[in-house]
Order: C-alpha cells, then sequence, then structure tokens
C-alpha cells in the first residue's frame, strides 16, 4: 500500500516561540497594534463565484482559499502535506483512496466538519457542470464508515488526483447551506478566515477576518486580509506609491520607483506559462488547425526572446514547453525545436495548402491584452489573421466556440498539467482531443507507482506535445512581487495562490 502520514507536529513550546515572533514583528509598515496585523494586496481579476463547484484555480484562490479548507496542501516546493486529510492510504492497485480527517475542524458557523460534509462537497462538484468537476471524474463513489474517515472508490486510478484534492477539486463546503444561492458571494466554509460582507464589494475588495478558532490559526499571522481586484496595472502601481497596497506586483519599468519608496522586490521566475493552446486539432471550428504542419507554422511565428524583451523588459524566459524549469517534466533540449523563423512558417503554410493562409478569431480577455498587439502581428507575418473577441476577464477561451486562445496559467505539479491540458475531459482540452500515443501514454502513467518512472513518462507527454504542437508556448512569466517594510512575499515558482505566502517580515 502507498501510504502517507504526517511528519511529527512541532512542540508547544515551539508554537509558543513561533507565535511571540509573529506579535511582536507588528503589522504592514510597523504601524499596526501587537496581535492585529493587517495586510492588503492587489490582484488583476476577482473571483468569479465562491460555490466550491465553481472554482477557478490561480489568483482567485487568494480569496476562496482563506474561506475554504482543502483536503490536502501543496507547499512552496510543491510537495503535497497535510491539511483537512491528517494522512491518507492507497490501495495497492490504487482504486481506493482512504482519507482521515482531522477531528478538530469546525465551519465559520460553528458547526464540526465531517466526512459527510467532504463525500456531500466531493460528489456534488464531481456532478456539476464547472471549472473542477473532470479533475474528480474518476471518483465512483464515497463512502463514510465513520465520522473522521472517508473513503474515495475510483474507477480507474488517478495520477492527478491527489494533486487536484489540494486545488479547488479538494475545498469542504458545509452541506446545510452548499446549496444556496448565497454559497457563491457568502459561503460557509472551515478555512481561516471568514468574509466581512459589510466591507467586501463583490468584484472589486474582498476583506478576510482571521478565525482564531481554526485548527491552523498560527500560520495565518494577519487579522485581517484585504483582496482588491486591480486590472490596469497603472492603477495597482499607483495604489502601492499612495499607501493603499501593502503588496503588489509591478512590472520592470515600474521596480526602482517602488524600491525608491521604500518597498522590498522579491523576483520569482517562471510563476506562470504564456501560451497560445491549439485547441482545435480536429479542425472543428477552424479547419486549418487539423494539419500538424499549420500548428508548427504557428510555433515558428514568434520571436520569444525579444517578446520577452520588448513587453517585459528581461522579466521572464523564452519557452516551447508548458512546464517550467523547474518540473521534473521540462527537458531543455525542447526549448530549440521552434527558433523564430517567419520564412520556413509560411512554407509550411503553404505545404498545408494554405499559401494564402488563413483567418480565425479568438477571445480577448484581461490577461492577453499585454501581448495581444504582438500575436496579432506575429500571425499576420506568416499569413494568418486574427479577429479578436471581446470576452469577460474571468474567461480564458476552455470552450468549443474558439479554435485556440491565449492562457496564461500557473505552474502546476505535471500531474495536475497533464490532467488540465492532455487528458481527453481535462478544462484546457476544450475539444477532448485523442491521439493513440499519447493514450498510450496516459495509460503507463496510470498504472506507474515510482515517481522516478512517472517523471520519464511525464517527459515522454512533454516531447509528444511539443512535436505535435498542441499549444505554442512563448514565454516563462516572472513577476516582482514589491511588498511594504513589515510585510515579505515568500513564495516561490511552485507555491499556491495562497494568503501564506505572505508573511511579516523579522
Amino acid at each position: 500500500m502507498s501510504q502517507f502520514k504526517p511528519r511529527r507536529p512541532a512542540t508547544g513550546a515551539a508554537i509558543a516561540v513561533l507565535a511571540i515572533a509573529l506579535t511582536a514583528c507588528g503589522g504592514p509598515g510597523g504601524s499596526q497594534d501587537e496581535g492585529a496585523a493587517t495586510l492588503t494586496f492587489g490582484v488583476q481579476a476577482p473571483p468569479n463565484s465562491l460555490d466550491p463547484a465553481q472554482l477557478h484555480d490561480g489568483t482567485q484562490r487568494y480569496v476562496w482559499g482563506s474561506l475554504y479548507d482543502t483536503l490536502i496542501y501543496s507547499d512552496n516546493e510543491g510537495e503535497l502535506q497535510p491539511a483537512a486529510a491528517e494522512s491518507w492510504e492507497y490501495s495497492e492497485d490504487a482504486r481506493t483512496l482512504t482519507l482521515r480527517l482531522r477531528d478538530d475542524m469546525t465551519f465559520s458557523d460553528g458547526d464540526p466538519v465531517t466526512s459527510e460534509a467532504v463525500r456531500v462537497t466531493l460528489e456534488r462538484t464531481r456532478d456539476t457542470a464547472g471549472p473542477q468537476q473532470n479533475n474528480l471524474g474518476a471518483i465512483e463513489s464515497v463512502d463514510t464508515p465513520d465520522e473522521h474517515t472517508v473513503v474515495l472508490n475510483l474507477s480507474e486510478p488517478d495520477p492527478n488526483l491527489l494533486v487536484a484534492l489540494a486545488f479547488g477539486s479538494g475545498v469542504i463546503g458545509d452541506p446545510d447551506t452548499i446549496d444556496d444561492e448565497s454559497t457563491a458571494l457568502n459561503p460557509v466554509g472551515s478555512g481561516p478566515y471568514v468574509l466581512n460582507r459589510e466591507e467586501t464589494v463583490d468584484g472589486s475588495t474582498y476583506v478576510l477576518e482571521r478565525r482564531d478558532d481554526h485548527w491552523n490559526a498560527d500560520a495565518y499571522p494577519f487579522e485581517t486580509v484585504t483582496v482588491r481586484a486591480i486590472q490596469d496595472r497603472t492603477a495597482l502601481f499607483n495604489a502601492l506609491l499612495t499607501g493603499e497596497l501593502d503588496a503588489g506586483t509591478v512590472d520592470e519599468t515600474q521596480a526602482g520607483q517602488v524600491e525608491r519608496a521604500g518597498f522590498t522586490l522579491q523576483r520569482v521566475d517562471g510563476i506562470s506559462v504564456g501560451q497560445i493552446v491549439i485547441a482545435d486539432r480536429a479542425g472543428e471550428v477552424v479547419p486549418a488547425l487539423a494539419d500538424v504542419r499549420v500548428r508548427q507554422a504557428i510555433n515558428l511565428a514568434f520571436d520569444r526572446q525579444g517578446i520577452i524583451d520588448a513587453i517585459f523588459l528581461g522579466l521572464g524566459q523564452p519557452t516551447t514547453q508548458i512546464f517550467n524549469t523547474l518540473s521534473p517534466a521540462f527537458v531543455e533540449e525542447l526549448n530549440g525545436e521552434y527558433e523564430y523563423a517567419p520564412d520556413r512558417a509560411r512554407e509550411l503554410l503553404a505545404e498545408a495548402g494554405y499559401p494564402d493562409g488563413f483567418t480565425l478569431t479568438m477571445p480577448a480577455n484581461l490577461f492577453v491584452q499585454q501581448v495581444q498587439p504582438t500575436i496579432t502581428q506575429a500571425l499576420a507575418d506568416i499569413g494568418i489573421t486574427v479577429e479578436w473577441e471581446p470576452v469577460p476577464a474571468q474567461q480564458s477561451g476552455q470552450t468549443t466556440n474558439w479554435g485556440m486562445y491565449f492562457n496564461l496559467g500557473a505552474v502546476a505539479p505535471p500531474s495536475r498539467t497533464v490532467a488540465l491540458y492532455f487528458e481527453e475531459s481535462g478544462s484546457q482540452n476544450p475539444f477532448g482531443t485523442t491521439d493513440p500515443e499519447l493514450d498510450g501514454l496516459l495509460e503507463d502513467l496510470a498504472a506507474e507507482t515510482d515517481p522516478e518512472a512517472a517523471n520519464g513518462i511525464y517527459r515522454e507527454i512533454n516531447a509528444f506535445a511539443v512535436e505535435n504542437a498542441w499549444s505554442a508556448p512563448i514565454f516563462l512569466q516572472s513577476t516582482n512581487w514589491a511588498t511594504r517594510d513589515g510585510v515579505e512575499y515568500v513564495g516561490t515558482a511552485n507555491a499556491l495562490f495562497d494568503i501564506r505566502v505572505f508573511a511579516l517580515s523579522r
């Protein structure tokens, strides 16, 4: 059996020392009363919903991840750690996963968190159309032999399941209120914070108040956290300078000014992947995309380093693969596959029967704005005309409305990336594309229990994706986090978008 048990917990003395250290630091800027530290930071997009079945991973997690516990936690290094589940164990055939819950958890209304709450939430998310549904597709049934034991019976081994339970698929909702309309805006969760509805403005400002009775309250030094959605990057920059924010991301042109204003900069490389997902590989909406030569031509159209230098002022890394350099699926040699070659791209289009190019439509949302003109020009240079259709900020392109779309996706463990992009039901595979070679690799992966052997299969899947141009990765984005005196950003490229990436500076 494959079994996980938590490490020995810290002693009471160690916890006491930590609590004293946090309290002594005061709040951001050193202006807070002891024990009343606050944090205000900016993100670009608000959560689309706080309903467990409609949660989006990424920066929206800063809000919903504060209101809900997840069964498992992915730490700063991407390693899985106990959370609501203090231990878990797979059967030998990997078709049964048993999780043991903590016995000291309560919802924000005071009711205890039980295995029944986990069952109701998992089954509801699995059966409800939404961004998390496909992650739980292997769960046939959920048993609850006692109040703190959950048994997941699987139709087949699922190498992504444990990781999914550390993301939005693994939250625990209150079974008494989960179906109420109010859950989308003001849910009852078991997380370390509750939403202050009086001060929260949906779509703009989310005020979170810490629950001191939470089982892991010591991990959250900020009594009040305010998350502000500021789509305009200049407005976010100005909010930092005027003291409205304690933390936020800035680009290279703004870095010097915020440092002179007293902020500390922390650069995090490879935090997200900017790519064009070439989703319509069967040519259902855009017939040309069914030809691998067309997809390869799209990859050859981009001067990746030039884009990073011109748009991001060097803040990023060129890439032709969707795994970052820290991932065990990363293959250095693959980054040499698609050097900028517009002449060769035009030749490939002609060979595929498109000497005069073609026209397609792509969705235009908040995340593509910065690179939209560059994508338009680069593809026009090889004969492809892009018409942009405006869509809401929270919407990417994971529908069959468009043959391809730009996606700025957070780096994730390889099992999750594979599930999102290469599984037939993956949210980043909206047309459900399959391939015999890929299917064989996915079957091998599902049956593999040795981590090193699994990493080898991930690298094979990566090579398949690059060779067959399932997408056109352009850059690994780096991020500059600016933090005011008294606040420290401690996240890495593998860290979740979680309040715990912020700490009181020593």
